[in-house]
């Protein structure tokens, strides 16, 4: 048998799959929790749930993450160091560690001020080395002649064994401010994927699995794993890539909208003739802009662990909570405090101070580790804190205090990752309903009946009303993506004003994450849609990282030597070649697109041959009848199971 293993690592949950890769029929799946910090255990949990004898026969692996959105998400790359060249920024960056020299080249790739003390780089690097794990380089126009980054980075690589991330090695593109930020956040991530792929691999190990290990990136797209090393930055969003492969493969479709539903947020995203629809602008991920190419996705947080609390009504989200039923299958004494909770006033209520709300502290209690990172105040609360849930009242008893008096405190704890939170979810509603029952239910439903008792419902009317809830929430979504150019609040004062008028989605929508199938009839109740949920939907991230091909981009640009010159430059990853004539240019363009992406698939061990390949040429403005500017892109698209 001719096998391949599928690994996600998400927020929530690692999946792995055992796929058919003759056919591509799935053979064997399972679940784990995701586990944090050893990544290890969970992945091992995840494989020790499928079959042994299949685990022999694995020929091909491949994994996806959402640990680079995850890590960027919250601010937590491992520290890097900064070098500009020929600009400084003004706008926020994420690094305390940033050295501006002198040196500058033109549009045109000709240097207009030399390189500047090169001392001064070697103090910073010798000053840094030991305080941040990489370096990034970003000149001014290093797209346009990369030679000023490429002599920096070799000093360093003379000086450090770090490792080294220029600009122009990640996009084409102009924007001196998204192009140094892509490059210092890719520098940020090494360490994370790097400690990703190192799980994987001893697990692989520790399995016997003998097999090629690519990873997905995020506009779905595989590469060998040193290649994903390199540039960890574009796994931001590997995650929701491999859920729209996955969805496709799964349900046959070709062109389709995918919903994935995981613990955390809900992505939509849509694939046309077999690939994945790409953002025509670089990938927002915590509201930094970079350059990298990814699927075009729209996400809100809308997940199973999203946080049901209520006011004077119910609110879901946006924060995530641990489940109820999850919290009381590690810690049942959490259904004494449920049976005993204490009922709060509506009027002091937020998203802190809940009666099904609780707080568990993080790992070492220790005063010597965290006195130095957190104020007294929140020393105080922490210390009131256990590894077991404590409700409000408990910490209010243990510190004298009103609740009002430290939620801020609490959560400035949470966001500082001191304290996790556990509370009502939509996990909580499904298994109350029977939907989905994988914890304990008793403390899922003392959850609603607690909720319930406010608004004068009874647990399963709450409960039906939630589903509807987040469905609701899905769809909005879902039309808003269909309708880019709408503004969101106008089209859910359609969607919640008549019931004479139906939104009506024409492209097949597949859904994939664990618990699914309970929203759909609330969805077509909403909108008019052809719906589908596969069979292994909860996998659905697994099986797209398996299904994914080897996709290579290459662009080149050709543009006059100066305004009026009949000679040519052209501007490729290699930096710039001039030529007499514009043919010539073009001739040469035309030459080295083909030629990079051949040795390019070659690599893989897939001839051109075996891959479909695309060419385009787009021309900006004219001068007579040569061009102002083109831009020559080459994608090929190939299948690395086509080798195994």
């Amino acid at each position: 048998m001719n096998l391949g293993l599928g690994i996600d690592t998400g927020g929530t949950y690692t999946d792995a799959v055992i796929m058919d890769l003759e056919d591509g029929t799935l053979i064997d799946s399972n679940k784990s929790l995701t586990t944090y910090p050893d990544l290890i255990k969970g992945i091992v949990n995840s494989i020790d749930g499928l079959k042994a004898e299949y685990l022999a026969n694995v020929r091909f692996t491949s994994v996806s993450t959402t640990l680079a959105t995850n890590t960027t998400l919250e601010g937590k790359g491992y520290p890097a160091g900064l070098i500009l060249i020929g600009y400084n920024i003004s706008r926020k960056i994420p690094t305390d560690h940033i050295l501006s020299i002198e040196g500058r080249h033109d549009a045109d790739g000709n240097e207009v001020e030399p390189l500047g003390n090169l001392n001064t780089v070697k103090e910073f690097v010798t000053m840094n080395q030991h305080k941040v794990s990489s370096f990034a380089i970003s000149s001014y126009f290093g797209v346009r002649n990369p030679e000023h980054e490429l002599t920096i980075k070799e000093m360093i690589q003379e000086m450090t064994d770090l490792p080294v991330v220029c600009g122009h090695e990640l996009s084409m593109d102009l924007g001196a401010y998204e192009r140094a930020l892509t490059a210092l956040l890719n520098a940020q991530l090494i360490p994370v994927i790097d400690q990703f792929i190192r799980s994987v691999r001893s697990v692989m190990q520790a399995k016997n699995i003998n097999s090629v290990l690519m990873m997905m990136r995020c506009d779905g797209s595989l590469v060998r794993i040193e290649e994903a090393l390199k540039k960890p930055v574009e796994s931001i969003f590997s995650g929701p890539a491999a859920s729209l492969l996955g969805a496709a493969h799964l349900t046959g479709l070709k062109d389709c909208l995918t919903v994935d539903v995981g613990g955390t947020s809900t992505d939509i995203s849509m694939i046309q003739g077999g690939m994945p629809e790409i953002s025509s602008s670089g990938a927002v991920v915590g509201g930094w802009d970079t350059m990298v190419k990814a699927i075009k996705m729209n996400t809100s947080a809308i997940g199973g662990d999203s946080h049901i609390w209520m006011k004077e009504r119910t609110y879901i989200g946006p924060n995530r909570v641990i489940p109820l039923c999850l919290c009381a299958a590690e810690f049942p004494s959490i259904i004494s405090k449920l049976q005993n909770a204490e009922k709060s006033s509506k009027r002091i209520m937020n998203d802190i101070i809940q009666p099904t709300t609780f707080f568990m502290s993080i790992g070492t209690k220790s005063h010597s580790l965290h006195a130095s990172e957190l104020e007294i105040e929140e020393m105080e609360i922490f210390d009131a804190i256990t590894e077991e849930p404590s409700s409000i009242s408990d910490i209010a008893s243990r510190t004298n205090k009103h609740p009002l008096m430290f939620e801020g405190i609490l959560r400035a704890l949470i966001r500082k990752r001191y304290v996790r939170q556990v509370g009502f979810t939509p996990t909580d509603v499904l298994h109350v309903t029977g939907d989905y029952v994988r914890w304990n239910p008793s403390a899922s439903m003392l959850g609603a009946s607690i909720i319930s008792e406010y608004f004068s419902m009874e647990p399963f009317d709450l409960c039906d009303k939630l589903k509807e809830d987040v469905a609701r929430g899905i769809v909005l979504n879902l039309i808003a993506h269909c309708a880019d150019n709408v503004k969101k609040a106008d089209l859910e004062k359609i969607l919640n004003g008549t019931e004479l008028m139906k939104f009506k989605i024409k492209t097949p929508v597949a859904m994939v994450g664990a618990p699914v199938a309970p929203y759909v009839k609330y969805m077509k109740y909403l909108i008019d849609a052809d719906i589908r949920v596969p069979q292994y939907h909860e996998v659905g991230n697994a099986v797209g990282a398996l299904v994914g091909n080897v996709i290579y981009r290459e662009e080149v640009l050709i543009r006059p030597k100066a305004p009026g010159s009949s000679e040519y430059r052209l501007f490729s990853e290699n930096g710039r070649q001039t030529f007499d004539d514009y043919q010539e240019a073009l001739d040469m363009a035309n030459s080295l697109v083909n030629k990079t992406v051949s040795e390019y698939m070659a690599g893989y061990g897939l001839s051109m041959d075996n891959v479909r390949f695309d060419l385009e040429s787009n021309n900006i403005g004219s001068i007579g009848t040569v061009p102002l500017e083109t831009k020559i892109v080459g994608v090929a698209v190939g299948s690395p199971r086509r080798v195994i």
